[in-house]
C-alpha cells in the first residue's frame, strides 16, 4: 500500500492569455474551473489511477471544500478514513494558466497546516508499504512521519515541494527525493553546493544524503542520481494545455510503479511519460493517466540512459 501524507486543496483554475504584471487586471480567456487539488491529493489520485492501493492521511476543514476533497479521493478508490477535521478552512489554491500551459500558483494552506505525524499509525509503516509525502503540510510533521516510516521499514519518497530547507540529518530518512530544477538548486545551495547543472546537482544531493535524487526538467524529461551514477530520461513530446499537475503525476506514478515491484528505473521511465500525458487537459487531475495509457506510449520514449 502507498500511504500519502499530504495536502488537500480545491483549485480555482483561471485560463489567461498572459500573466498580469503588478497593478494589472487581466480577464480570463475562458471560464474558470474549480477542481480537486493539493499536491497530496494529486499524487494520491495519480498513484490510484496507476493501479496502486492508496490510503490518505491529512486534514480538511468542516466545509464544502473539505467534503468535496474527501469524496474525490473516495471516488478514486482511495482509503480516506485517515483524514481529520480542522477548525481551519480547507486549503485552496488559485492557479493562473497562460496560453502556453505555464502556470502561477498561490496556495492558502488552511487545514493542511494542522495535519500531524501522529495521525499516521505505526501499523501502516511496515516494510511492504511506501510513504509518499510533500511539503505543503508543516515540514516538521512530514519529516517526523518519514523518520518513523524508515525506522519501521517502509520505503520513503519525498517530493520536496514547495521548497523548504532540509537539515542534513533529515536526508537520512529519505530513500527517494523528487524535486524540480528550481527546488533542486535551492536544496543544493542549502547544503553548500555552488553547482548549477542539474546532473551535477542530482549527484551532489544523492551523495550528500545517500539516497536517490530525481530532478524533473519539464519538457526536457528528468535526471536522476543513485550510488554514484547519473541517469537521464526524456519526456514524451506533447502540446501542453496545462502543466499544473505534471510534477504530482510524476510522483504518484513513480510510487505506484515501485509498489508494483518495478525497479526504480522502470518507475522513472513510466513516471516521465505519465507526467507528459497529464498536461493534455486543464486541471491537475483531469487528465491523470492510467498505467495502460502509459504502457501504450512506452516505446515512444527511450528507457533511462546512464550518462555518468
Amino acid at each position: 500500500m502507498i500511504i500519502v501524507f499530504g495536502s488537500l486543496n480545491v483549485d480555482i483554475v483561471m485560463p489567461v492569455g498572459h500573466f498580469p504584471q503588478p497593478g494589472e487586471t487581466v480577464l480570463c480567456s475562458a471560464d474558470y474551473l474549480s477542481r480537486a487539488g493539493g499536491k497530496g491529493s494529486n499524487q494520491a489520485v495519480a498513484a490510484a489511477r496507476a493501479g496502486a492501493k492508496v490510503a490518505f492521511v491529512g486534514k480538511v476543514g468542516d466545509d464544502s471544500f473539505g467534503r468535496r476533497s474527501i469524496n474525490n479521493l473516495k471516488n478514486h478508490g482511495i482509503w480516506a478514513a485517515g483524514i481529520g477535521i480542522s477548525e481551519r478552512p480547507t486549503g485552496c489554491a488559485t492557479i493562473a494558466v497562460d496560453a502556453q500551459g505555464a502556470n502561477i500558483v498561490m496556495v492558502a494552506p488552511g487545514a493542511n497546516l494542522d495535519a500531524t505525524a501522529d495521525q499516521v499509525p505505526d501499523e501502516v509503516l511496515g516494510e511492504k508499504n511506501i510513504i509518499l509525502a510533500q511539503m505543503e503540510v508543516t515540514p516538521a510533521e512530514t519529516l517526523s512521519v518519514l523518520a518513523r516510516a524508515q525506522k519501521l521499514g517502509a520505503t520513503t519518497v519525498l517530493n520536496a515541494s514547495p521548497a523548504a530547507h532540509l537539515a542534513e540529518e533529515a536526508l537520512a530518512h529519505i530513500d527517494y527525493v523528487i524535486v524540480n530544477e528550481i527546488e533542486a538548486l535551492q536544496m543544493a545551495q542549502g547544503f553548500g553546493s555552488t553547482e548549477t547543472d542539474a546532473q551535477k546537482i542530482a549527484a551532489f544531493i544523492s551523495k550528500k544524503g545517500n539516497l536517490t535524487c530525481i530532478i524533473t526538467l519539464e519538457a526536457k524529461g528528468s535526471v536522476a542520481a543513485r550510488e554514484g551514477s547519473v541517469y537521464a530520461v526524456d519526456a514524451l513530446r506533447v502540446d501542453p494545455v496545462d502543466t499544473t499537475g505534471a510534477g504530482d503525476t510524476f510522483c504518484g506514478i513513480f510510487a505506484a510503479c515501485l509498489q508494483k515491484n518495478m525497479n526504480w528505473l522502470e518507475a522513472l521511465h513510466r513516471a516521465s511519460i505519465g507526467a507528459s500525458l497529464a498536461c493534455l487537459a486543464m486541471g491537475a487531475q483531469t487528465q491523470t493517466p492510467t498505467l495502460e495509457d502509459i504502457e501504450a506510449q512506452i516505446e515512444s520514449v527511450p528507457a533511462p540512459q546512464k550518462i555518468s
